[in-house]
């Protein structure tokens, strides 16, 4: 196939002129071409009087060779004797049972949380001011945390599998653009569709997927694992297990606390906290674009800034037409997170606004130190907040006098159950409102209108990522012999793309080891 690439189209344009650009620029006619598709689309706003779609194409002209295939290849095995066992049924779980499912190892997949439309019912009736399920919420459930976000699948690593992991959420319900659009998204409600369809496609291949089912332990006999425990409506029994793909997610503390009991070997990692940011998408748009954007997509934003100091801020996970979403996964704590739907068409952009944290800056020792440093973070929010998952909020122009904001302005917070105003500095420590109040003036010079007065931060956002790293091998192995660490969770990954390949390798790891 031959590769087209630089072709261009106005913001209004027709992509069913793209074969006739690329004949042209290959030099011939329109009729030689066999076959055409999209390989890449990005838009060009750099120039705000010239805004441009640009493509690669990939085409095939009568007489060429076929290409041959040369995807993703899973060799199938015997199924074995004892199925190897998943823990998390997140991007990374996900991703680990389908390659399982598909070379016949007959993964058994252990989810703590329901299933994708209980959850969201319980994660609905929360935000209307229900109760708060410790087990099925934001973080907790099939699909894992990214399932409420803005479903972003690009990532910064550079893979060949991640071709596979794309192709796969088209398959499975997501949008065919996701394989070429530059910044690919899903968007949460069309993301819980996906995730149905994977976990349908885990069980018709001989998987299995069981929901509350709890891991609450490991059975080692001489450094070498031989089963697990296990939490469910039945009660607890032991599953034997001689391998063990570990994709619980960034917040299953418990699970660290655990493993950490049991001398599994991990380390403190650096990850970042901080708060969420809304604006107007309308503003984010007339930024971004010059004008309003008419036929373009919803603007957003990636944004960094390093302070003199050595200190950085930087925007994470923004979601255009989105909300930010209580993301607690434990009783008496307060975490934001952000999520859109796959239309991006809420009137506020948002965007987690977080600091960059060593773990030398944690005050607490230990591995467990930034997990812990979080957990007093959220209940400081949660007690600040009224006790009701009320999430402490500011205006940027009030966070940045150090004076307690009394209510909105131009921007309603969206935050569901509700917001208590006031000042965050109460709530964040010291470390990150001072970094926050240097890199709002920055951020608002490389993105006009960031910085503005009646900008909304409600906080605090803590679980950009894991604070601690599960410790493997090159073969991706604990040193407890069975045990791989896996995804987001254990300190592999960021994102849903990246732990989905990162799933992937722990089950490539396991059919080596069969």
């Amino acid at each position: 196939m031959r590769r087209v690439p630089n072709l261009i189209l106005p913001p209004d344009g027709d992509e069913k002129s793209l074969p006739f650009l690329a004949a042209e620029a290959l030099g011939v006619p329109p009729e030689e071409i066999e076959s055409f598709r999209i390989l890449r689309k990005s838009l060009d706003a750099r120039r705000k009087n010239a805004i441009r779609w640009i493509y690669t194409a990939g085409v095939r002209l009568r007489g060429d060779e076929k290409a041959r295939d040369e995807g993703y290849k899973i060799v199938c095995c015997p199924p074995p004797g004892k199925p190897p066992v998943i823990v998390g049924f997140g991007p990374a779980g996900m991703f680990a049972a389908l390659v399982l499912a598909k070379a016949g190892a007959n993964p058994i997949v252990l989810e703590r949380g329901p299933d994708v439309e209980t959850r969201r019912q319980k994660v609905a009736a929360f935000r209307a001011g229900g109760p708060f399920d410790p087990e099925g919420n934001v973080q907790f459930g099939e699909g894992g945390a990214g399932t409420f976000s803005d479903g972003k699948l690009n990532t910064g690593t550079h893979d060949p599998r991640i071709g596979w992991v794309l192709s796969q959420f088209a398959a499975h319900g997501a949008p065919e653009s996701v394989m070429w659009d530059a910044k690919p998204h899903v968007g949460t409600d069309i993301l819980a569709e996906v995730v149905r369809n994977i976990r349908g496609a885990v069980i018709a291949l001989g998987g299995q997927v069981r929901f509350n089912h709890r891991f609450t332990g490991l059975d080692i006999k001489g450094g070498v694992l031989t089963g697990a425990f296990v939490t469910s409506p039945e009660g607890e029994y032991r599953l034997d297990c001689p391998r063990l793909i570990l994709a619980a997610g960034h917040s299953a503390r418990d699970t660290f606390e655990m493993l950490h009991g049991l001398g599994v070997p991990m380390a403190p990692k650096p990850f970042s906290m901080g708060v969420r940011i809304e604006h107007r998408q309308a503003d984010v748009d007339l930024a971004q674009y010059g004008a309003e954007r008419g036929c373009l997509p919803p603007a957003d934003y990636a944004l960094a800034v390093h302070l003199p100091d050595g200190e950085s801020a930087y925007t994470f996970c923004m979601c255009p037409g989105g909300e930010v979403i209580a993301a607690a996964s434990e009783a008496g704590g307060v975490v934001t997170n952000g999520m859109s739907r796959h239309a991006r068409d809420g009137d506020n952009a948002n965007s987690a606004l977080l600091v960059t944290l060593r773990p030398e800056d944690f005050p607490y020792p230990g591995p467990l130190g930034g997990m812990i440093w979080q957990r007093d973070i959220e209940k400081a929010a949660f007690l600040y907040g009224g006790g009701d998952y009320s999430a402490p909020a500011q205006l940027a122009g009030d966070f940045l006098k150090n004076r307690e904001s009394a209510g909105p302005g131009l921007i309603r917070p969206t935050y569901l159950p509700g917001v208590r105003w006031g000042n965050l500095r109460a709530v964040l420590p010291e470390k990150i409102t001072d970094v926050l109040a240097r890199a709002l003036p920055e951020f608002g010079r490389k993105l006009r209108g960031f910085d503005l007065a009646d900008a909304v931060l409600t906080g605090p956002e803590t679980r950009s990522s894991s604070p601690v790293r599960i410790l493997r091998d090159g073969d991706r192995c604990s040193s407890i012999a069975g045990l791989y660490p896996c995804g987001e969770g254990a300190g592999y990954a960021g994102g849903i793309t990246s732990a989905a390949v990162d799933g992937m390798r722990c089950a490539e790891a396991v059919l080596q080891s069969l």
